[in-house]
């Protein structure tokens, strides 16, 4: 091998693995040798399975294969699970203290198709609890830091799956996103994540019939990559009945694309309606700058719509969604005292809304979703930032406040990536590229419902132009 293992490209460790020039074992021992190297200092992987019991499955991957049984796309790649959902044998928190002795018998569905592609499941990332808010934190493990430096947030909710994946610690990661837990962890870290349309990947739900605004999605340090598991997850389910019809086979193809004559509205900070920190869209802007030597056409435009109904709108339907789902936890006061505040804001929200005010919320965001739809049909693809910010010290709980104003939640510093959620649009978070204090931040490539394909077409064109980025290239 040329590079450490865990340096390989999914790609390039899939075919080492398929031709036996390297082993199960081998790999699996090089990912936790440099899990026990870097970790620590990171606290990006939780739940750390013992080696000896990972070594077995290892094994038992390199005797399929010297079997001659089929390699899966995933074979032997030691996965860690994002903390919010069910890997069958190992503590699956939440990050909560309520939960921090729960162990499924059972996996979740998409943790299931991974399985069943070949991984090993090495323990989980970290998130925040209930993945609400986008700093990873929490009373069970503890902080994730940030991949380029130790004293800011990593992001999230899928902070400890991009760490994990910048620092080389696992090949692939999985995650969810609601208002940028894929998408912001992602640009803070130097990494690709996907929020994908929703119904891509099927997902369990306690109300199977009633669409909620989260999804799960891949991360990678690359395009490629990221679709090579995607294709894993994706599919439907018969027990997500809302779950698009067909297997992952779409994102199988090719991703190449010409990009002359493709048309980019560069959306910025909505015209000031989503205020960012002095330096951020001034190094996104630049990055838009590769899509334009390779021929395509970047304008700055944003949908016509007015967008403050819309923040209440989401500000609505957050608070029910979220605030049904850990209504039980709230109802019993014991359980009550172990929530964060931010918890308890959205549940106390939600329990003061009407069957009125989210149905009323529901067409605004309708409204919303149309506006884009008809803005889209004039570009192929519109971009924002991944966060407002660049990454802030890991000691806030979040910023107050940006540029100046004032922000009066805990996820309005957030309310791009909601603005984007809101529209049900897929969206790809590419790296842009680090500010002069070695902090990174991401491009949102966002393109119509359902034209997953071509959010994945843009960003590889973009990184393949762009080439890797690190904080000495900036």
């Amino acid at each position: 091998m040329t590079r450490d293992i865990p340096d390989l490209t999914a790609a390039e460790l899939h075919a080492a693995i398929a031709t036996r020039a390297v082993s199960c074992v081998e790999v699996m021992n090089a990912h936790l040798d440099r899990i026990e190297a870097v970790n620590p200092a990171h606290n990006a992987i939780v739940a750390l399975r013992p080696r000896d019991s990972l070594l077995a499955q290892a094994r038992e991957h390199d005797d399929q294969i010297a079997r001659g049984e089929p390699v899966g796309p995933l074979h032997g790649f030691p996965h860690a699970v994002k903390d919010l959902s069910w890997v069958r044998g190992i503590p699956s928190t939440s990050g909560s203290p309520i939960l921090e002795d729960f162990v499924p018998s059972q996996d979740s569905l998409h943790v299931a198709r991974m399985r069943a592609a070949g991984a090993i499941f090495i323990g989980m990332t970290n998130t925040p609890e209930f993945g609400l808010g986008s700093h990873t934190y929490n009373g069970v493990y503890g902080t994730t830091r940030n991949a380029f430096d130790l004293s800011r947030s990593a992001g999230g909710s899928s902070g400890g799956a991009a760490v994990a994946l910048a620092r080389g610690m696992v090949p692939l990661a999985d995650g969810s996103d609601f208002g940028g837990s894929l998408r912001n962890p992602a640009g803070w870290n130097n990494v690709v994540g996907f929020r994908p349309s929703i119904g891509v990947v099927p997902s369990e739900s306690r109300d199977a019939w009633l669409p909620g605004m989260g999804v799960i999605g891949p991360m990678a340090r690359n395009v490629s990559d990221l679709a090579r598991l995607l294709a894993v997850q994706a599919g439907y389910d018969p027990r997500a009945p809302l779950s698009q019809l067909g297997d992952g086979g779409r994102f199988r193809a090719p991703l190449d694309i010409d990009l002359r004559g493709r048309r980019i509205a560069w959306v910025g900070d909505f015209d000031g309606f989503t205020p960012c920190e002095p330096g951020v869209l001034d190094l996104c802007r630049a990055a838009l700058k590769t899509f334009e030597d390779r021929g395509a056409v970047v304008e700055e435009a944003v949908p016509d719509h007015p967008l403050e109904p819309v923040w209440r709108a989401l500000l609505t339907l957050r608070a029910f969604q979220a605030g049904f789902g850990l209504l039980d936890f709230y109802d019993d006061p014991a359980r009550r005292a172990l929530l964060k505040p931010e918890i308890v804001f959205e549940v106390e929200a939600g329990k003061a809304l009407s069957a009125f005010d989210v149905a009323a919320a529901s067409l605004v965001r309708t409204a919303w979703s149309a506006a884009v739809g008809r803005f889209l049909g004039r570009y192929d693809a519109l971009v924002v930032p991944t966060a407002q910010v660049f990454p802030f010290p890991v000691e806030e709980a979040w910023p107050r406040e940006i540029g100046g104003v004032a922000m009066t939640t805990y996820h309005e510093w957030m309310k791009a990536n909601f603005l984007i959620t809101m529209s049900g649009c897929p969206s790809l978070a590419v790296p842009a590229g680090f500010n002069a204090q070695g902090l990174a931040i991401g491009l949102q490539i966002v393109t119509p419902v359902h034209h997953d394909v071509a959010a994945l077409q843009l960003g590889r064109a973009y990184e393949r132009a762009r080439g890797p980025l690190s904080p000495g290239r900036r």
